[in-house]
């Protein structure tokens, strides 16, 4: 990742004071995990935007990147996700190409794209919260978003992405933001295809 340290939180608070969006700033320790923060924040995980970065392959010459936003208490199904793009191959993208599409550190994925190769789908089941939290592309500062002004000013394409199984894998395991390393999201996208 390169440029500004905060460029991404900067921008992200500039929009969101510029559209008269309602929201919050929390401080905290220094957190990415979603339990974790979510603990330090003060609310339960269900209410948190777990971003993830997805690597798709559309046949053999085309490859999407999406970033998956669902509830933090729910799994990321990315087979799901390959189906809504009509992809051939999917995986967690590399950590490398996360923060750089993210442009912020793994464990502070915004819930918002700024990259335009970044195509942003979000699990309808966020909706059922009025409020959502994350990390602001900083791990020592998170927000707090109404709903409805975070539908309003993401514009995320709403599908279902979750699995229907319970949460089992830790957001280190499951890779939140992309931190799997190379090697280990190659593994996955072979469960995956």
């Amino acid at each position: 990742m390169t440029g500004e340290p905060y460029a991404a939180y900067e921008r992200l608070i500039a929009d969101l004071d510029a559209a008269g969006a309602r929201y919050r700033l929390i401080d905290h320790a220094p957190e990415g995990r979603t339990e974790v923060v979510s603990a330090l924040r003060g609310h339960d995980v269900s209410q948190a935007a777990k971003c993830l970065i997805v690597m798709v392959k559309i046949g053999k010459k085309q490859t999407r990147h999406v970033l998956a936003v669902v509830p933090g208490d729910a799994r990321l199904d990315l087979q799901a996700v390959k189906a809504l793009l009509g992809g051939t191959y999917v995986a967690f993208a590399g950590t490398e190409k996360a923060e750089e599409l993210a442009g912020s550190v793994s464990g502070t994925v915004l819930p918002f794209s700024y990259d335009p190769r970044l195509e942003l789908v979000a699990d309808p089941s966020l909706l059922d919260q009025p409020e959502l939290y994350f990390n602001a592309a900083r791990l020592d500062r998170s927000l707090a978003l109404a709903t409805d002004d975070y539908v309003r000013l993401a514009a995320p394409r709403l599908a279902p992405i979750t699995s229907n199984e319970a949460a089992v894998m830790s957001d280190d395991a499951a890779g939140e933001a992309a931190v799997m390393s190379d090697e280990a999201a190659g593994e996955a996208a072979v469960t995956s295809r």
